[in-house]
């Protein structure tokens, strides 16, 4: 007679993982960062979709000023010139009017000391003339120099202002487009910045304005830093995973978030 063996059937106990207080804080504090961080990323493409507007209107502006003072610069020097000259012109009048007298007194000399002596005067005089009409010639040439400088300045003058107004047309455009969506935007990034510690909001806020993209909170994506890249080890991930504690990338120092609990956020 053949026996049969009764098979006692085995049990499986299934242990549901019960988050301890510190991760759960942990996660909760986890969840407000990577919210915040969506948000923050959202504002950063709204301005990068004005591009480099803003500092070419800036770059415009601190150029026409300087161009304003350029020209400033170059109409009072050309007053100084243009004064010269009149200084000259009346100083070689003078001077042939003190020939003109020299020569009616040589007129009525009565020896040929005095006579030499008015010689020598008008000479003098010549002389000065001959150096007033030098100096005449070189402020005349440095005058036609600086008004064809003021004039090219007052052409680019126009120009960048012509420039200015097109720029600040555009960034103004992009700006109507945007401004109500970044405003909502910046109210959200405020509301999670009051919920996040102070020590946690210090460190997210260096983090970012470090990191070329903005990006202080990344989630992980193919074993890496969705930040930087870089591998991180497995012991590491389950850390992040269990939300023990906060966990930073050991490259690129951004905090560091499972991506399971990262595609859970929505803002």
């Amino acid at each position: 007679m053949a026996r049969k063996k009764k098979l006692a059937a085995e049990e499986v106990v299934v242990v549901e993982y019960t988050k301890t207080e510190e991760e759960l804080k942990n996660e909760k504090r986890l969840t407000a960062l990577y919210s915040l961080q969506l948000i923050d990323s959202q504002i950063d493409k709204i301005r990068i979709i004005r591009g480099e507007l803003p500092l070419e209107v800036e770059d415009l502006e601190d150029e026409i000023a300087g161009l304003d003072t350029r020209i400033e610069n170059s109409l009072q020097e050309t007053q100084d010139l243009e004064k010269r000259i009149t200084e000259k012109n009346s100083s070689i009048v003078e001077s042939q009017a003190l020939i003109k007298r020299y020569d009616e007194q040589q007129m009525n000399v009565r020896n040929n000391r005095e006579y030499d002596s008015l010689s020598k005067e008008k000479e003098y005089q010549n002389l000065e003339i001959q150096l007033a009409e030098k100096r005449i010639k070189e402020f005349a040439e440095e005058l036609d120099g600086k008004k064809a400088k003021t004039e090219q300045a007052k052409g680019m003058l126009e120009q960048g202002h012509k420039n200015l107004e097109l720029k600040k047309s555009e960034l103004d455009d992009i700006i109507k487009e945007t401004q109500v969506e970044e405003k909502e935007l910046a109210v959200k990034s405020e509301k999670f910045e009051k919920d996040i510690e102070g020590r946690l909001l210090k460190a997210y806020k260096r983090i970012r304005g470090n990191a070329r993209n903005g990006l202080s909170v990344a989630p992980i994506e193919r074993d890496a830093c969705g930040g930087c890249f870089n591998k991180i080890p497995p012991q590491h991930q389950l850390e992040i995973k269990t939300h023990k504690k906060i966990i930073v990338c050991e490259y690129c120092g951004r905090i560091l978030i499972d991506q399971t609990l990262a595609e859970s956020i929505k803002v």
